[in-house]
């Protein structure tokens, strides 16, 4: 019987894959010698007998254990979570793997986070007459209540616009207070700045918002006054000076509404609570926060009170 050709490009381009050469050898081993089959593919009899024993290598086994643990992190994050985030979910729980192991298996298995979407361009716009812009973009502050940001989105349902307001403390990117309502008239804003004024009761706090109408009325600046809140406001047209706020929204449609249209307001309402209260500020990894959510940052570097001694 003729031994089977094997030309030596083929014989290279096999030599990176021995466990398919070892599947060759099986389906053949009928036809040709083992022993012959081995020599000329470049492979070793005692490594294709230990394979027939034992077919999945170790680290195939490892990379099986190692997807189901990402499939776990990628399904509690609602598919929002990409390689980095998944990564830091593994080491978290005592995982020792790589970023790019985790890379390669997520990729394999068609594990694809949500992308965002496009950043729209925005001219420079006029600074405010009636309220100055005191934030100036210094979106970094060093400890909470310092600095927060507000601003309004609205989101589709069957029922009409549901417009949504919301706070974020800019130390731990936290949403310390946010309002739903139907319209989007002053108290809508009011009411997502007075949870997050009963939340964290705030002396002398920045405030930055965009030029909306509600941020401009004598009833914010009255409120303001009273509950220690020291306003700041955007350039007119220009998103950028309020960009942490958009990106909120940004994550907020990606990761849960993703253009879905609610039956009721009702039910996009219980959906919001849900991302903000159940994943967005205790669970959620944040990139500016060194992978760590709102909750664990604000947790982390909590003020130590001293001991009297």
């Amino acid at each position: 019987m003729l031994a089977p050709e094997v030309s030596p490009m083929s014989t290279r381009l096999s030599a990176g894959r021995v466990p398919a050469i070892y599947e060759f050898i099986k389906a053949h081993q009928h036809q040709f010698s083992v022993e012959m089959m081995c020599r000329l593919l470049e492979v070793t009899r005692s490594g294709y007998y230990a394979w027939l024993k034992n077919p999945v290598s170790k680290r195939a086994q490892e990379d099986a254990r190692l997807l189901r643990l990402i499939r776990a992190s990628f399904v509690a994050s609602q598919g929002v979570y990409g390689a980095p985030r998944v990564f830091l979910d593994l080491r978290e729980a005592g995982e020792t793997c790589s970023k790019h192991r985790v890379a390669r298996l997520m990729r394999l298995n068609g594990l694809r986070a949500l992308h965002g979407y496009r950043t729209r361009r925005w001219s420079v716009g006029k600074p405010s007459v009636l309220i100055p812009n005191i934030l100036q973009r210094q979106f970094t502050v060093t400890r909470r209540d310092r600095a927060w940001v507000t601003d309004i989105t609205y989101i589709r349902t069957w029922q009409g616009w549901l417009y949504l307001a919301v706070v974020m403390d800019l130390f731990s990117r936290k949403i310390v207070g946010w309002s739903a309502r139907s319209t989007i008239h002053r108290e809508l804003v009011l009411n997502a700045v007075l949870m997050a004024v009963r939340c964290r009761r705030p002396r002398g706090t920045l405030i930055h918002s965009d030029q909306g109408t509600q941020y401009g009325s004598d009833a914010w600046r009255r409120f303001c006054r009273t509950n220690h809140l020291e306003p700041s406001m955007s350039r007119k047209g220009n998103c950028w000076d309020n960009a942490v706020a958009e990106s909120f929204f940004s994550s907020l449609k990606k990761e849960r509404i993703k253009k879905h249209i609610y039956k009721t307001r009702e039910l996009a309402i219980a959906d919001i609570s849900d991302y903000i209260e159940s994943f967005y500020n205790p669970i959620r990894r944040h990139s500016h926060l060194g992978g760590m959510s709102p909750d664990q940052f604000e947790a982390a570097h909590k003020p130590r009170r001293r001991g009297v001694h």
